[in-house]
């Protein structure tokens, strides 16, 4: 199998590209172990790089499992399956939906206290690995530190595991995005092609916000605002499509989707972020800049949210707020991920073993 590592020489090597045609490609090989020959998810690393068929795939599956009013239904698709959460970085929300949407699904679940963990102890990652997939595990849900660790376990490790990416360093939130886009399909009054969508606060270091610029991207969404100070830009992020705003007033004019992103309290007091008051003041979502939206903008949010920080209580609490659907939505997005992931490596070893 070609590696990343194997692949990108080739890419950088290729005469006349353009940025946004090398990005593609990058995006491409970062998404290469995630697929069949079939093109059907075996693992769940990112959203760059999959194509709108694929991402529509996960939405239109997890919206299968919400019926009626925002309820979800169990299924007995992971029955007899056995899915290990590997959270190398804390996180009690991606944590525990994991941990319940396995269970809907009918799977059994374990989760490793990596602080107690043989890697506390010398092992390497890839003997812990190694160590748990003769364990008969079907399923890695990995949160880790460092980007690309989700792609190394399924690139390099244990390609036979599905690996479900649960945040990884700076690099991606992939199942963050995709509930915020089953979020958005369900309840935003118009379809991606037609959306204004503003993702506010700390860009340079939020994954989340890069998740979702390519989800939103891939999916049509013709109108993608980033809305931050400079000191929380990163540099060239014009490329990825997005239009950038330093006044939040002149940013969400008319937007159909707020985003608000959660200032890390590491950034504030620092030459990045004076102080919650300041930022609060210039970039807070208060009901006065919610009202420069449309009428019937959505309010999102991925937690944990800092009340008179990034956003107004009121406006958190308000109407137009699905910050506690996202969470709802979380779960099936996450059934969705794994159920898929799953068949593709049930496809995998059927192919192998013919």
């Amino acid at each position: 199998m070609t590696t990343v590592a194997h692949a990108l020489p080739n890419i950088l090597t290729t005469q006349t590209l353009t940025n946004d045609e090398l990005q593609h490609k990058l995006d491409q090989a970062m998404a290469q172990p995630e697929l069949t020959t079939e093109g059907e998810l075996r693992h769940f690393i990112g959203v760059e790089g999959l194509a709108k068929a694929q991402l529509m795939a996960i939405i239109e599956k997890a919206n299968g499992y919400i019926v009626g009013n925002g309820q979800i239904r169990n299924s007995d698709e992971l029955e007899g399956c056995t899915v290990m959460n590997l959270f190398f970085e804390n996180s009690t929300r991606t944590r525990t939906t994991f941990d319940v949407a396995a269970k809907r699904l009918g799977a059994s679940v374990i989760s490793i206290d990596i602080a107690k963990s043989s890697t506390q102890k010398g092992e390497s990652l890839r003997d812990t690995l190694w160590n748990l997939e003769a364990m008969t595990a079907d399923i890695f849900v990995v949160r880790h530190s460092s980007s690309g660790a989700a792609h190394f376990m399924a690139n390099e490790v244990t390609p036979n595991i599905a690996i479900i990416n649960g945040g990884d360093g700076w690099h991606a939130h992939p199942t963050q995005a995709m509930l915020d886009m089953l979020t958005i399909y369900r309840e935003a009054p118009r379809p991606f092609e037609e959306l204004s969508v503003a993702i506010i606060g700390d860009i340079k270091h939020s994954r989340v916000a890069r998740s979702d610029i390519a989800a939103l991207k891939t999916l049509g969404v013709k109108d993608i605002r980033v809305i931050a100070p400079k000191t929380l830009l990163p540099k060239g992020i014009e490329r990825y499509g997005v239009t950038v705003y330093n006044d939040i007033d002149e940013g969400v004019k008319d937007c159909d989707v707020l985003i608000g992103l959660r200032i890390q309290n590491e950034r504030i007091g620092s030459p990045l972020l004076p102080s919650t008051n300041e930022y609060f003041k210039t970039y807070g979502i208060t009901p006065e800049r919610l009202a420069l939206a449309k009428p019937d903008a959505l309010v999102m949010h991925p937690g944990p949210m800092n009340r008179g920080v990034e956003i107004a209580s009121s406006v958190a609490d308000g109407d137009q707020a699905v910050i506690l659907k996202q969470v709802n939505n979380g779960i099936a997005v996450r059934m969705a991920v794994m159920s898929l992931a799953m068949q593709g490596q049930r496809a995998m070893q059927a192919l192998a073993h013919a």
